[in-house]
């Protein structure tokens, strides 16, 4: 698509990916009930564009609410979280809901998130307008967290990444895919990455977790994710990519050892929970070469990165693992 959020590289920068001059985009207090609002998902719509946001409100219950925007930029957030109805199931009950994507396959925008039941796991909802949203069934057993639809079927079926995970503040985590024929049945789980060697890339070495929806290119899926590491003074969160064969998409074909993002600024070493850049969407434009990485800052608010898709490919071509 074109008309993506986007500024040009400042002269001084000689990183892949750069920030938005005027982070964070979205406050942590930009509708009335909330605490933060961060790690959410935004999509093309119309002649805009759509999101689903993460916003825990002040007694920090996690739910997921609709917004517009004009630019990408400058949101208009609903007031009140999102209201589900039945979809391919009747059990449409979750105690919370964070961390959404969003991604469009053939008719309808589909949204996956971390979802409430005996503990996480990835509920899946739809939604044709971003006003009415249909609730299907729980993708996996708890517990689970982190599930990243494929933007198309792949060898004609649904495809979703994820992270199984315990109940907590998980300290382990591997990357993993599945497949359904028809959004309510997942099966033929396959693990894609684990977590790398302490000694070769340690801002991945405790946990890894898929972040936006993947984007198709000439080498492959190019798929942005969370790498962690456990420091003496907590977890810390950054961004790296790795490229996946488009057809058998659990085998990696490479994967950045350096990470592309990681907090640096003050509203990311700051917040709820300090040191955390969280990628949840990416807007892109192929023609244009463009991409906008929107990610949460610290479990507090939004911000957004740009980079050039071709850049950001030759990168983890050439600092493969």
């Amino acid at each position: 698509m074109k008309n993506i959020p986007w500024q040009e590289k400042p002269e001084n920068c000689k990183d892949v990916l750069w920030r938005h001059s005027e982070n964070p985009i979205i406050d942590r207090y930009a509708i009335p009930t909330s605490n933060s609002i961060f790690n959410s998902a935004v999509v093309p719509f119309e002649d805009g564009f759509a999101g689903v946001f993460r916003c825990d409100n002040k007694a920090v219950q996690m739910n997921i609410f609709a917004g517009f925007s004009k630019d990408g930029i400058n949101w208009d957030i609903n007031h009140e979280p999102i209201q589900m109805q039945a979809g391919n199931t009747q059990m449409i009950d979750s105690d919370y809901k964070y961390d959404p994507r969003v991604t469009f396959i053939e008719d309808r925008y589909w949204i996956t998130w971390c979802n409430g039941y005996h503990g996480p796991t990835i509920g899946i909802a739809y939604t044709f307008d971003f006003k009415e949203f249909f609730q299907c069934e729980n993708a996996f057993l708890p517990f689970n967290r982190n599930g990243v639809l494929f933007p198309k079927k792949i060898n004609g079926k649904y495809a979703m990444l994820s992270r199984p995970s315990d109940n907590g503040h998980t300290p382990f985590g591997d990357i993993y895919i599945s497949y359904s024929p028809d959004m309510k049945y997942w099966g033929e789980h396959r693990c894609v990455m684990k977590v790398a060697p302490f000694e070769k890339s340690a801002w991945q070495c405790t946990k890894i977790g898929a972040g936006p929806v993947p984007i198709l290119t000439d080498e492959g899926w190019l798929l942005f994710y969370h790498g962690v590491i456990a420091t003496c003074n907590g977890f810390r969160y950054s961004v790296g990519a790795a490229i996946l064969d488009e057809n058998e998409p659990d085998k990696v074909k490479y994967r950045s050892q350096p990470y592309l993002l990681a907090p640096a600024e003050l509203y990311e070493l700051t917040g709820d929970v300090p040191n955390v850049v969280f990628p949840c969407a990416a807007l892109h434009s192929h023609e244009e070469d463009r991409l906008a990485l929107y990610y949460g800052a610290a479990d507090t608010c939004t911000g957004v990165a740009y980079g050039k898709i071709s850049e950001v490919v030759d990168f983890v071509k050439n600092n493969s693992l």
